[in-house]
């Protein structure tokens, strides 16, 4: 696929970081392979598959990914109890064992179909997991000084690999 130009010049070297698949449901519509064809047609530096509580579109998304030379970043949108929602992006095979663990983790102590996780279980298996805190989006935002407080206990645990998220 060749990536799109714009007045003749080669097309913005973007990364999607958040991206849902029909895996979340009622939130995600895309077949996982379809959002990497797509995203490939668009010429993106890379996509993030981050479908929430879940890596259930991770095997299509990587499957698809590869046939078409598009870089695949592995993530989970991870709802805590007790704490903001964040995504969570592997950096390594480790890291995504770590993931894998912490997602079945939170399915295995509540009841089917729900998802229970607290910052503290979230603290345990996050070497090697980059977080990115989710502080809005276009219908909520919340840029401002709550920012801060929301990224604080994500600092302590994640350091240099903790980032604001704003949509």
């Amino acid at each position: 696929v060749t990536p799109p130009t714009y007045l003749g010049m080669p097309g913005p070297r973007y990364a999607e970081l958040h991206c849902k698949t029909n895996f979340s449901f009622l939130e995600g519509a895309s077949h996982p392979d379809e959002l990497a064809l797509r995203a490939a047609e668009l010429g993106l530096a890379a996509l993030a598959i981050t479908d929430r509580n879940t890596l259930a579109g991770i095997v299509r998304a990587h499957g698809a990914a590869k046939d078409l030379g598009l870089r695949l970043i592995i993530g989970a949108e991870i709802h805590l109890s007790d704490a903001p929602a964040v995504l969570l992006w592997t950096t390594d095979r480790a890291s995504y064992g770590r993931l894998s663990r912490l997602i079945t983790r939170g399915r295995r102590q509540a009841p089917k179909g729900e998802f229970h996780l607290t910052l503290d279980e979230l603290a345990e298996h996050a070497e090697g997991l980059m977080c990115g805190v989710l502080v809005g989006d276009a219908l909520e935002p919340q840029l401002d000084g709550t920012c801060a407080s929301k990224l604080a206990p994500f600092r302590e645990i994640f350091t240099d690999r903790s980032y604001l998220v704003a949509e």
